[in-house]
């Protein structure tokens, strides 16, 4: 909590505000007993009916400027703390945005968004109930244990004995809650995944007709939740009761005690009557303590759980610095750069993060400015984790790749990317317009080169149908059918105009026509993008000027189509797969 407690920064006259207040509203509440027992003792005692409405006037203007102070305080801890996780959920959210794909695909998406959102949740209700009772309780606790010594130290003694056995029995609560707590929001991140993944798969779920499997799996889930929440709530439950019956225990105490002490004289009747309103205020602020701490309890395992995620480092953020402190050697060696090759892999092996296999291994090859690469294979062959390393979504475990003559690490990572556009396997399309979805890698685009972009994807007749380009999408495309949002997607990647182009499995929705005259235009660019063609489509790749074959993570043919039907027997197995005529 310590390492977030810098977004109070901007709020430190609200925290200062806040708790004055409300010790301001405590110090009024702490003089009413008194008044009480002066009413007792010498306006009903002596029947001076002035002296009792003077004490009722002044016991409602105590309660009127209590009232004033609270609702004060009450406005600067909500500004506080909703400033505070406005603040927090912006950087949490540009924290993950930073993070490479090796630090996203550990965190997994399910975990990402229970930090965003439950978490923060919980620690801006600490944070309001931290700033408004954190003062106040031990504030009036102390104060009536104070203000019953100045009525009679003997009988004040049992407040001293109330409140140390009270403190022990928080203290052990408290230890106790906090990891049951931990582990019960960890359990909420395993009910979110498993949500997440039914509803976005719920199609498949239902083609093969196991939704009962899928409910009995989140009946699992759900109760092993509930238990634990349920064992974490019994143990902070517990202290209410417990803190009820120490105080009423301590109240028979001091009762018994204050009768004594009447009898001989030693006190009034009011000031018996007052110190049982001190005890009662301490069962009312402890109680309110107790609410505060189990408050507490959830937000500093949040809180934890935040600054876990904070922790979290761009694995490449290494290599961005040391690009920095290199400029002046990259300007002044950037002649001697190859930048005819437009991409090279110098053996180039990756393996993911949670994977003791390597996924490619040993590629070594080198692509000209201009042309058009077509890399194909089986499913699992390594075809999108190679291309992925273009851009460096990741980083190569072993060798090296260079774009233009530059290690990809030596580059900025928005210099690189700037000069990539990638159409992924998956077609995402966010919920507005399609000129914000085209335009969306775009600086400064006009109406014309979006429309331009959308002619060369074969998209054009998708503006024509919806209306325009201010036409309507919604999240995910869900109103466009799977080659409508494929051909979105590649017309977004080329208004961007690239100097080198990947596309991953992109026109797989595409018929046979449309891909055709898709391949003929890109080839027709006039800054004549190096284009990447993933497919397992031989079809698509037929044309491309050099065609790479991957198998197992390793290069198992390089070559022209013609050249690859001689040499390469994984080529020949697909090729004549997808055209039987051809075999025959």
């Amino acid at each position: 909590m310590k390492k977030l407690l810098k977004y109070l920064n901007k709020y430190k006259k609200e925290c200062v505000l806040a708790p004055l207040f409300k010790m301001l509203e405590a110090s009024f509440e702490l003089f009413l007993p008194l008044v009480v027992a002066r009413l007792i003792d010498t306006g009903i005692k002596q029947n001076n009916l002035k002296y009792v409405y003077t004490c009722i006037g002044i016991m409602i203007v105590l309660g009127l400027v209590g009232v004033l102070s609270s609702v004060t305080a009450q406005y600067f801890a909500a500004k506080a703390a909703t400033g505070f996780s406005a603040d927090l959920r912006k950087d949490l959210f540009s924290h993950l945005m930073s993070l490479s794909y090796k630090e996203i695909d550990n965190l997994t998406t399910s975990t990402m968004i229970t930090r965003m959102t439950s978490d923060v949740n919980q620690t801006q209700s600490g944070v309001n109930m931290f700033l408004r009772l954190f003062l106040r309780s031990p504030f009036v606790v102390l104060g009536a244990m104070i203000m019953a010594f100045s009525i009679d130290a003997k009988a004040a003694m049992i407040f001293v004995y109330v409140i140390i056995i009270l403190f022990i029995v928080v203290y052990i609560i408290m230890k106790t809650n906090i990891p049951m707590i931990k582990e019960v929001q960890n359990k909420l991140d395993n009910i979110l995944l498993l949500t997440r993944e039914n509803l976005s798969g719920v199609r498949v779920i239902r083609a093969f007709c196991k939704e009962e499997d899928e409910i009995l799996e989140f009946k699992k889930r759900n109760d092993v939740l509930v238990s634990n929440q349920i064992k974490s709530t019994r143990v902070s439950g517990s202290l209410n009761p417990l803190t009820y019956a120490i105080v009423n225990i301590g109240i028979v105490c001091l009762i018994y005690t204050g009768a004594i002490r009447v009898d001989d004289s030693i006190i009034t009747q009011g000031e018996v009557i007052a110190l049982y309103n001190y005890m009662s205020q301490i069962l009312v602020e402890l109680i309110k303590l107790a609410n505060l701490i189990i408050t507490l309890n959830k937000a500093l395992a949040s809180a934890g759980r935040i600054s876990d995620v904070f922790l979290l480092k761009n694995s490449q953020i290494r290599t961005d610095e040391t690009a920095k402190e290199n400029i002046n050697r990259d300007a002044n060696r950037s002649d001697g750069y190859d930048t005819d090759t437009a991409v090279e892999f110098d053996n180039v092996s990756l393996r993911y993060h949670s994977s003791s296999d390597y996924s490619i291994e040993n590629i070594s090859l080198k692509v000209k400015k201009g042309q058009v690469v077509g890399i194909i294979g089986g499913t699992g062959s390594g075809k999108t984790s190679l291309v992925s390393l273009i851009p460096r979504f990741y980083d190569a475990t072993d060798g090296r790749v260079l774009v233009f003559g530059k290690d990809v690490k030596e580059y900025e990572i928005n210099e690189l990317r700037d000069k990539i556009g990638v159409v992924p396997q998956k077609a995402v399309l966010f919920k507005g317009t399609i000129r914000e979805n085209l335009g969306y890698g775009c600086k400064n685009v006009s109406d014309d080169e979006l429309n331009e972009a959308a002619r060369l994807a074969v998209a054009d007749d998708i503006i024509k149908v919806k209306g325009g380009l201010d036409s309507y999408i919604e999240q995910n495309g869900k109103n466009l059918s799977g080659g409508q949002r494929q051909r979105l997607t590649i017309a977004r990647a080329l208004a961007k105009k690239p100097e080198i182009l990947i596309l991953d499995d992109s026109a797989s929705a595409l018929d046979f026509v449309t891909e055709k005259t898709l391949n003929a235009n890109i080839r027709s660019l006039s800054y004549n993008p190096t284009t990447f063609i993933v497919t397992q489509r031989a079809s698509s790749v037929i044309n491309a000027d050099i065609i790479i074959v991957l198998e197992d993570g390793e290069i198992a043919g390089i070559g022209t189509s013609d050249e690859l039907l001689e040499s390469s027997q994984v080529y020949r197995e697909i090729y004549y797969t997808q055209f039987e005529e051809a075999a025959k």
